[in-house]
């Protein structure tokens, strides 16, 4: 049994903007949370026996500073958990995780608690709130009836039986996930199997190789591994080993997740129909921009009906050019040799000129061209893992705006994918703002040798989104912290990520970062030229892919029935083969891996459209810094004041109008990506 450190001893009892991770353990955390949930449980007590008149003071604000130690605590577990896992770390959170979700679960369920809120929502000062703090009040009581407040105790008590087995079975699931990716490699000895691969997958495949202690090369399905080799190797039998591996992860014995997908999905429908929606779409989009999955789906299917046409023919042309009838693992291999045969270009021409060092440097030379703000790398800040960077965002005249941590390298103790999260929101007060507090995540292809990490086009686009995520929290200005930063409507929430991509395409922003690591050239124009030239290259099939994982995610959710449509696997892939231009295998089960939807009781499920939905945003609000100015100042002042400054604490359909002077035109989207034709 463990050993604990006394509670004195323990780094997670307090709030610290520097936090300790060179002295976080396993060992604090189950004595840790444990004496923060019993601490929050007393303040909102504390609340409800509260004799005084309802004010804003006692009232909301109390219950948003109540949980404020334990949603840090649980905030710093959960990162840990997930970048530096151990099987002491990941038993401690599974340990007290059920416990967290079943306090937090109860707020909303708590009588004295709901009274006491409803009696300030009558009180003359209620009445009277304007801006964020109304918008607080609306929100906070559309929540609790949301979540409950209105149940009688047996459904109070079914809730929350449902909220902390859906923690359960969703932690379960990413668990699964990391496990099922670390569990399978492939060692290769005959360097002749490694034709068509470029050098710089075979030295990383080779470094995988010799820090396992294995002779020839080692290919993992972790992403800098697998998408290389999926792409350039001629083996076909190579690359269908690894498709059909990457493709069935967490579908083994022993780490299977298909059954906890049929659990999930149960329990968010009863979840749902027990706070009186329709399905868990209703429930989870009532309070975001699409509002019903009847219109999120009706935006999708509109959507795929607009891009079909262009898709046939772009398949129709890959497999005349292939001369053969396509298998999904070829799609990638035969996609890659048509973009070169057509744009005479190889995505592998551009990476010597990705450092990573220069890319994120480059970015942040852009981002104080547009918003005024200077991003300065800090040392002497504990950290999880030497890989990770510290740094401090600041206005131009000093004032500390925010900090973050970016740790960008895969390990095997790290999921996989990449993500923004929040450690510290800060509030503004009027004598000066708190600064905030977060850090940005991905699996970027590593260094190898003494060369630095060169990256692809497409890992850049994913440092810049993860970063434009980050702004919005760090330059939230927004007096209620449950208002602030990217808590807002998900389906809003990645405007100012997405559209942080663009800068990715222009010449002006290239040459600030994208120079040679050796010679420290720009990319030649013929070069550059060319990568324009291919962006919309099967720009039907990339939007399909991303319209299919919407759509199977919103059908899964409001349609499917497992004592009807049987397993959840096979009725994805039907799903699913629709929007793949080759047949799938009957073993094919991405669903089971599918972690945005899956490995967290809300997530991304019923909400993956979001990402379509935000790049019609992005798309059409760019056109305002293209016309503008890509560096333009007061352009970048205008987003950062009516977007990223605002966090939620206005409606975001107002925000946007604000920026762009006038609702958005769902075109952009499809000029962008040459599916119509501009003028």
């Amino acid at each position: 049994m463990a050993s604990y450190e006394s509670g004195a001893d323990n780094p997670l009892l307090s709030v610290n903007y520097s936090i300790p991770f060179d002295r976080i353990t396993a060992a604090h955390v189950e004595p840790g949370v444990r004496q923060l949930i019993g601490d929050a449980a007393r303040r909102i007590a504390a609340i409800v026996e509260d004799t005084a008149p309802r004010t804003y003071e006692n009232t909301l604000l109390a219950l948003e500073q109540a949980t404020e130690n334990l949603d840090f605590a649980l905030g710093v577990v959960r990162h840990l958990e997930a970048v530096a896992t151990s099987p002491e770390m990941r038993a401690a959170w599974n340990a007290v995780e059920p416990e967290s979700s079943a306090f937090y679960s109860q707020i909303p369920l708590n009588e004295g608690l709901w009274r006491q809120l409803k009696r300030y929502a009558e009180t003359s000062e209620a009445k009277g709130l304007t801006g964020p703090k109304l918008r607080f009040l609306t929100k906070t009581i559309d929540s609790f009836r949301r979540h409950g407040a209105d149940l009688d105790a047996a459904g109070k008590e079914r809730l929350a039986a449902i909220d902390v087995e859906l923690s359960r079975v969703t932690t379960k699931f990413s668990e699964n996930v990391l496990d099922s990716t670390n569990a399978f490699e492939l060692i290769i000895e005959d360097e002749a199997k490694l034709s068509g691969l470029p050098p710089s997958a075979r030295d990383a495949a080779k470094q995988s190789a010799e820090s396992k202690g294995v002779a020839g090369w080692r290919f993992t399905l972790q992403a800098p591994s697998y998408v290389p080799a999926i792409t350039y190797l001629d083996d076909e039998q190579i690359r269908e080993q690894l498709y059909r591996a990457f493709s069935g992860r967490a579908t083994e014995p022993e780490r299977d997740n298909r059954p906890l997908i049929a659990t999930i999905l149960e329990l968010r429908r009863e979840k749902a129909q027990l706070l009186g929606f329709a399905d868990f779409a209703d429930f989870v989009l009532q309070d975001r921009m699409a509002h019903r999955g009847e219109r999120a789906a009706r935006f999708l299917e509109e959507l795929k009906a607009k891009t079909v046409p262009f898709y046939e023919k772009e398949n129709a042309a890959l497999e005349a050019f292939a001369g053969r009838k396509v298998q999904p693992w070829d799609i990638s291999y035969y996609a890659e040799k048509q973009r070169r045969a057509l744009y005479d270009f190889d995505e592998e021409q551009l990476r010597p000129y990705f450092p990573a060092g220069k890319v994120v440097d480059g970015m942040f030379d852009i981002v104080q061209r547009l918003y005024g703000i200077r991003v300065e790398a800090r040392d002497g800040v504990p950290l999880w893992h030497p890989d990770v960077r510290y740094y401090e965002v600041k206005d131009l005249d000093g004032v500390l705006l925010g900090a973050f941590y970016a740790d960008w390298f895969p390990r095997e103790t790290k999921r996989d994918g990449a993500w923004m999260d929040a450690f510290l929101t800060g509030v503004e007060k009027p004598e000066a703002p708190e600064p905030h507090l977060g850090c940005i995540c991905g699996n970027l292809t590593p260094p190898i040798g003494d060369k630095p990490a060169l990256l692809t086009h497409r890992e850049v686009e994913t440092i810049f989104h993860e970063f434009g995520h980050l702004l919005h929290h760090v330059l939230s200005r927004v007096p209620v912290k449950s208002l602030a930063g990217t808590a807002v409507a998900w389906d809003f929430v990645e405007l100012p990520s997405q559209i942080m991509e663009n800068w990715c395409w222009e010449r002006q922003a290239l040459d600030l970062f994208a120079r040679h690591y050796e010679s420290g050239a720009p990319i030649p124009e013929e070069l550059f030229g060319k990568m324009v030239r291919a962006r919309t290259y099967r720009g039907a099939n990339v939007q399909m892919r991303q319209l299919g994982f919407g759509i199977v995610d919103l059908q899964l959710h409001r349609e499917f029935d497992a004592s009807r449509d049987g397993d959840v696997v096979a009725y994805s892939r039907a799903i699913l083969q629709s929007f793949v231009p080759a047949e799938l295998p009957d073993n094919y089960a991405m669903i089971a891996s599918f972690s945005h939807l899956f490995s967290s009781p809300v997530g991304y499920g019923a909400a993956y459209y979001s990402y379509k939905w935000a790049e019609v945003l992005d798309a059409d609000a760019f056109t305002r810094f293209r016309d503008e100015g890509i560096f333009s100042p007061e352009t970048g002042a205008a987003f950062r004041e009516n977007i990223l400054s605002k966090g939620d604490s206005e409606d975001p359909a107002e925000l946007y109008k604000r920026f762009m002077g006038r609702d958005p035109d769902p075109d952009a989207l499809l000029v962008r990506s040459g599916l119509i034709a501009v003028g």
